[in-house]
This record gives structure tokens, C-alpha cells and sequence, in this order.
């Protein structure tokens, strides 16, 4: 019979996976390590309610471990004996405990890894590290994927995958219903009809962790209902939102994931990125949950609204983390355009006349959350026009989404949003005019500017940004195929209509404040 070693086995924060085969083995001396840190609290600055649901979860899963007698060491964020330093608690704990052997599970942070790498080099007793079980792929698949061809496109990925997990498959080679890709049918305006049902809220009491977490010292933004804090922090309150989905916003989802409303904070999203994220839920549980329940309902749902929610998990999600392993730690480094400016103040107090910009900014002060189009074509698209350097875009996504771990942050900022990987992520700069907002959204209806000027006093900025960008851009775009008909639309401006462009541009990058 093989000897058991005395285990320290470590749990981050974004590991709160119960299903993993950790907690199915019968090793009778393991010991699982939580720990709350000014070391992971203090790398950017984080929204105060992204800071509540990391604890709050660690400190119900570690629970969920005690309840079924796996023994725990957790440090609060308070604990006399945290040092503040993953590295440091855990040689501590060894020596103070005479563990013989330290295990972890891979982190999806390359930082980490790094330091746990660095952490094992250093320890005299054995260490392994295990997967996390968590994602379809492996950190290299999407390397091996794209070995030898030029350009990476998602979409590819994403039909590979939907090939080898038989996900909406009628046989080995053809989709369900015809088509890969419903996106198309997945850019409608919502006017206020259908109604869209109340999230699925929790209005948990976390008064008692907000004051701990300021008593330590641990900076915060953006706003917080202490007494009335509307994430799940458990297994069991993720998998209510999952359910909750399903009968309920599943229904609208893929017809409105790009609309943008004044009154609806979620629209039809589903707001499990959090409970994905920390692993609270699979996303294999996530897609087969919906699934089962399109299946069980198509007479009500149409594969649409089903193709479009999976797109997002089965490709995007996958595909970005794919693009983290195989791109840094260089990526992190990149800015082709060469942006250099600071990130406007009214990113942190919404105090700015574009409604958009405002309702979008607000939104995530106050919720920890924006969905996919805010964060791309509002925030990030106004950012980009501004010539805003990537780090201190990334700094602001990274602290503000509750949801945002750099893995998946850095991937759709760096690169979908900013374009200053160059195109690694995204074949042309997501970037327009106000008419596409004006599109999607209520935004413009009320707005102190007019989405049909163009470089008026009173004209929508994004006009004349959008124009004044592709013009300083014209080197990076020459070869675009994807650009050609914008960059030929900009040649037919006559100069004097360039110039007036130009000079209302510069105003607004110059001074942001003023609008």
C-alpha cells in the first residue's frame, strides 16, 4: 500500500469547482488552503462587489468542504498569521505544519503560474500540479489548432468543437438548422417589448465582509447594497441562475444579446460569467442545461436564440482562453496603434453628457456588470477612438467586471476592444459612428448631443472620432480587406470636411472632461 504523504492542497480564487476529482479520492492527510490576499486585492483596483463575491464564494465553498469533513485552512482577509503573500503563507504553512508534499491546480493567470512555478523550484518537499477540469480544451489546443496557417479565425475553432462534443449536430459533419452561425439573427433593437423578466437576484446580507474588507485597508470602487448583494456566491445560488435562464430569458436571448436599453441593466443575459468563472459551474453543465431545455421546448424556442448563448461559451470563450496561453506573456505588452493617452476621468463617475457613455459607465459602477455590446462598442469603442493607451483600458475592465479575470479580460480588451494586438483576435478595429449605437440602443434619444451631426458644437463625438481614426490610421489599414470599403468612403471626403473632422476630434481627445 502506497505511503500517504502529508498534502497542502491549494484552492484559488476562481477554483471553486466542486465536481473536481480533488474531492472524490479517499487520501486520507490532505489539507485545502484558501487565502484572501492584498496580493490578488491590490494588482488593480477592483470594484468593491467583485471583491465581495471572490470571499463570499471562497469562503461558502470552503464550507461546502468542512460540511463533508475535508480538513481546511482558510485565511480571511483579517487572519493574524496572512502575510498578505501566496508564496509566503505557504512556506509558512509547511513549516509550520510539516506538510510533505504541496499540490495546485493549474491557474488560468499566467502571473500566478508563474509564481507558483517559481514557488515549487523553491520547496524542498514534493509538488504537483493538476487541471482545473473545467474547460473543453487544454491551454495549447487552439496552438496545434491553427499550427501553420496564417490568419485565426473563431469561427473555424468553433465548428471544430461543435464537431468533436456532437453540441447541435444532426451527424458528424452538418449543424442543426442548416447553418453554423445565427448572428445575424441575433441584432435586434429591443423597444420595450418583450418584457423582459427581473434577473434572478439573492439580496444577500454581506454588511459584515464590506466592513472587514475596509477595515484591512483593501481600496475599492464603485457602489455596493451591503445589505442587499444580488451575485451568487454558491454552487447552489449558480445553478438557480442557470434554471432560471433557461425558463425565463433563454427564450429572447440570441434576438437581443446585442441590444442596448436605458432602463434594462441585463436585457435577456444570463449573468452566469461569475459563477463560470470562479467554476462554481462547468460550462459543459452550462450548455447541457440549455440544451435539455431547448429540446424539451421547440415549439417555443428557436435555435437561434440556443446557437447564439453556446457561440459564446463553446467558441468565444474557449477560443480567448486558447489566445491567452498561446500569446503571452508578450500580449500584455501590445499596442500596435500606438495609443498613449490616459483613460477619461468620467470612466469613474459616469460624468459625461454621451448618454451612451453615461447609462454604460453607471451601469457598471453600480452593478459590477455591462454585457458584451457595452463593454465593446460603448466603453471600449470610445476608448480606442480616444487614442487611450491598452494598460490603462485593461486596468479599468480588469478592476470593474465582476466576471473579469485576465485570461478572459485581457484577450476581449487587448484585442477584440482595442486592436493593439494588431489583429491576432479580431481582423479589423471594432470601432463606429454613433449610427450604430443609435441602432441597437434608446441611447441617443435623449442625449445631449445629436447622432446626426458630425462635427457641430452639438454633434455626437463618436462621429467625428470615428472619421478622425481611420484617417490616423491609414497605414495600419491599407492591407485590410475587412476596411477597404470605410477607407474608401473616407478618401471621398473633401478636405475641407477632413479638416473640420480632425479639429473637433482633437477637442474631444484633448479634453474628455468637457464632454
Amino acid at each position: 500500500m502506497a505511503e500517504v504523504k502529508k498534502t497542502l492542497r491549494l484552492i484559488l480564487g476562481d477554483q471553486l469547482n466542486h465536481q473536481h476529482s480533488w474531492f472524490k479520492d479517499d487520501l486520507e492527510d490532505v489539507t485545502y488552503l484558501f487565502m484572501e490576499m492584498r496580493q490578488e486585492t491590490d494588482y488593480v483596483k477592483h470594484h468593491i462587489q467583485k471583491v465581495v463575491g471572490f470571499f463570499r464564494s471562497m469562503r461558502n465553498f470552503a464550507s461546502y468542504l468542512e460540511e463533508r469533513d475535508h480538513r481546511v485552512i482558510y485565511y480571511k482577509i483579517d487572519h493574524e498569521d496572512n502575510t498578505q503573500n501566496l508564496e509566503k503563507n505557504i512556506k509558512d504553512l509547511i513549516d509550520k505544519h510539516d506538510f510533505e508534499s504541496f499540490q495546485y491546480q493549474l491557474p488560468d493567470e499566467y502571473r500566478l503560474d508563474e509564481q507558483l512555478k517559481s514557488l515549487c523550484e523553491d520547496l524542498e518537499i514534493e509538488t504537483n500540479n493538476f487541471d482545473t477540469e473545467h474547460f473543453f480544451t487544454t491551454r495549447s489546443d487552439l496552438e496545434r489548432f491553427y499550427e501553420g496557417k496564417k490568419q485565426m479565425t473563431m469561427e473555424y475553432f468553433y465548428r471544430d468543437m461543435r464537431k468533436k462534443n456532437n453540441i447541435l449536430m444532426i451527424n458528424a459533419k452538418d449543424p442543426e438548422g442548416g447553418k453554423w452561425n445565427f448572428d445575424k439573427s441575433n441584432r435586434q433593437k429591443w423597444k420595450g417589448k418583450p418584457e423582459i423578466p427581473h434577473e434572478r437576484g439573492f439580496r444577500k446580507d454581506v454588511s459584515d465582509l464590506v466592513d472587514e474588507i475596509k477595515n484591512a485597508g483593501v481600496e475599492t470602487f464603485g457602489s455596493i447594497e451591503a445589505n442587499n448583494y444580488n451575485w451568487p456566491t454558491s454552487r447552489e445560488d449558480s445553478l438557480s441562475v442557470l434554471n432560471y435562464f433557461c425558463k425565463n430569458l433563454l427564450v429572447h436571448f440570441g434576438d437581443y444579446q446585442d441590444a442596448l436599453h436605458t432602463d434594462e441593466a441585463y436585457l435577456f443575459h444570463s449573468r452566469l460569467s461569475f459563477s463560470m468563472n470562479t467554476k462554481m459551474l462547468s460550462p459543459k453543465e452550462v450548455i447541457d442545461s440549455v440544451l435539455d431545455y431547448y429540446y424539451d421546448h421547440k415549439d417555443e424556442i428557436d435555435i437561434s436564440q440556443v446557437e447564439g448563448f453556446i457561440r459564446q461559451i463553446l467558441g468565444w470563450r474557449e477560443y480567448m482562453r486558447g489566445i491567452y496561453w498561446k500569446e503571452m506573456p508578450g500580449y500584455r505588452r501590445s499596442n500596435k496603434l500606438r495609443n498613449q493617452n490616459k483613460l477619461a476621468e468620467f470612466y469613474w463617475d459616469a460624468n459625461t453628457k454621451m448618454n451612451c457613455l453615461h447609462h454604460s459607465i453607471k451601469n457598471s459602477l453600480e452593478n459590477a456588470y455591462a454585457h458584451h455590446i457595452q463593454r465593446l462598442m460603448i466603453t471600449g469603442n470610445y476608448a480606442l477612438l480616444t487614442e487611450t493607451h491598452p494598460d490603462e483600458v485593461d486596468q479599468w475592465y480588469l478592476g470593474i467586471y465582476i466576471d473579469a479575470i485576465e485570461w478572459v479580460e485581457i484577450t476581449n480588451t487587448r484585442g477584440m476592444s482595442q486592436f493593439a494586438d494588431g489583429g491576432i483576435v479580431a481582423t479589423k478595429p471594432y470601432v463606429s459612428s454613433g449610427s450604430y449605437i443609435n441602432k441597437m440602443s434608446n441611447y441617443c434619444k435623449d442625449c445631449h448631443y445629436k447622432v446626426n451631426k458630425k462635427t457641430e458644437d452639438d454633434a455626437c463625438p463618436f462621429n467625428s472620432l470615428y472619421w478622425n481614426f481611420l484617417d490616423a490610421n491609414r497605414e495600419h489599414f491599407a492591407g485590410n480587406q475587412r476596411m477597404n470599403m470605410m477607407m474608401s468612403l473616407l478618401d471621398k471626403k473633401p478636405p475641407e470636411e477632413m479638416q473640420k473632422i480632425r479639429n473637433r476630434a482633437g477637442e474631444i481627445i484633448s479634453n474628455p472632461e468637457r464632454f
